[in-house]
C-alpha cells in the first residue's frame, strides 16, 4: 500500500486523497487575489479541511506561463506568515509548500509545513532535494521543461509519456540518493505540454503506476479544460470533475483541487463502484 509519512503522521492512499489549493498570489489564473487577507485565507483553509482535504497546498508564486517573476524574498514574506498562522489555528493540519526554491521550502518547513511540492523536481534549485531530506519531508516532483516563464516553448516530444517516465525514473533515483524516502509524482498537466499532449498523458496516466510511488493529478480548472470547452476557469468545475473521475480510473492517488467538496464526492462515488 502506498503511503507517505508527514512529520510522524501516515497518509495512506488505499483510498485516494484530496489536496486543497490555497493560493496567496495576486495573479493565479483562477483564484488570484481572492484570498487577499489573512482572515479570508483562514476561512478558506477551514472550509477545505471541513470538506475533507487531507493536505492544504500553500503557494505564493503563480506558475502560469504569463505570470511575472517573484523574488525569493517576496515569496517568503507572502508564505511564512500564512504557514505560521495555519499551523497555529489548525493543530495537526498537514501543509504542503508549493515552491521550487529550497530557501522558501526551508522556512516553510521550519514553521510547520510537512511536504514540499516542487514544480521543477529539483531542476531549478539543486539544493531542494537536500532540503527535503534534511526535514524528512515527502517530496512532490512535477514534470516540466524550462521555467514557468518559458515552459510553453518546450513542447516537442517523440513520445511524451515515455519521456516523462524516463524523467521521473531519473529524478526518483536522485531523490533516493539524497535520502528522500517519500516521493509523489505529478505529470504536470499544462506545463510544457500542448492541449493534445495533456489528454494523451491523462489517457495513459496508469503507466505512471510502474514508478511504484503515489501519483498526483492536478487538473483543477486548467486551460486544457476551459479552452477546449471554450469557457473560462470560473466555468470549468464540471469539466474538472469529469477529468478528476477519469484520473481516479487511471490510478491517481491524490487530487489537487480548488474545489474540495466535489473532489471528495468523486472519490466516494468511485469507491462505491469498486467496493469489494
Amino acid at each position: 500500500m502506498k503511503s507517505i509519512n508527514c512529520k510522524g503522521r501516515l497518509i495512506d492512499f488505499e483510498t485516494p486523497k484530496v489536496m486543497g489549493i490555497l493560493n496567496i498570489t495576486p495573479n493565479s489564473f483562477y483564484d488570484g487575489g481572492r484570498y487577499n487577507s489573512q482572515a479570508a485565507l483562514i476561512k478558506q483553509a477551514e472550509k477545505m479541511l471541513e470538506e475533507g482535504a487531507a493536505i492544504i497546498d500553500v503557494g505564493a508564486y503563480s506558475t502560469q506561463p504569463s505570470a511575472p517573476f517573484v523574488s525569493e524574498e517576496e515569496e517568503v514574506q507572502r508564505i511564512v506568515p500564512v504557514i505560521t498562522e495555519l499551523e497555529k489555528r489548525f493543530p495537526g493540519i498537514i501543509l504542503s509548500v508549493d515552491t521550487f526554491r529550497s530557501g522558501v521550502a526551508k522556512q516553510a518547513l521550519d514553521r510547520g509545513a510537512a511536504i514540499i511540492n516542487d514544480v521543477s523536481a529539483g531542476m531549478l534549485d539543486s539544493a531542494m532535494m537536500e532540503t527535503a531530506a534534511a526535514f524528512n519531508a515527502p517530496y512532490i516532483m512535477m514534470h516540466m521543461k524550462g521555467t514557468p516563464q518559458n515552459m510553453q516553448q518546450f513542447t516537442q516530444y517523440e513520445d511524451v509519456v515515455k519521456e516523462m517516465i524516463f524523467y521521473f525514473s531519473e529524478r526518483i533515483a536522485l531523490a533516493k540518493q539524497h535520502g528522500i524516502t517519500d516521493v509523489i509524482v505529478d505529470p504536470g498537466f499544462g506545463f510544457s505540454k500542448t492541449l493534445d499532449q495533456n489528454y494523451e498523458i491523462l489517457n495513459k496516466l496508469d503507466l505512471l503506476q510502474n514508478l511504484g510511488v503515489p501519483v498526483l493529478s492536478a487538473l483543477s480548472r486548467k486551460s486544457m479544460i476551459y479552452r477546449f470547452l471554450e469557457t473560462t476557469p470560473q466555468e470549468a468545475l464540471n469539466g474538472t470533475t469529469v477529468l478528476n473521475t477519469l484520473s481516479l480510473t487511471k490510478g491517481a492517488d491524490l487530487l489537487r483541487v480548488h474545489d474540495v467538496k466535489e473532489a471528495i464526492e468523486c472519490i466516494k462515488l468511485f469507491g462505491k463502484i469498486h467496493e469489494k
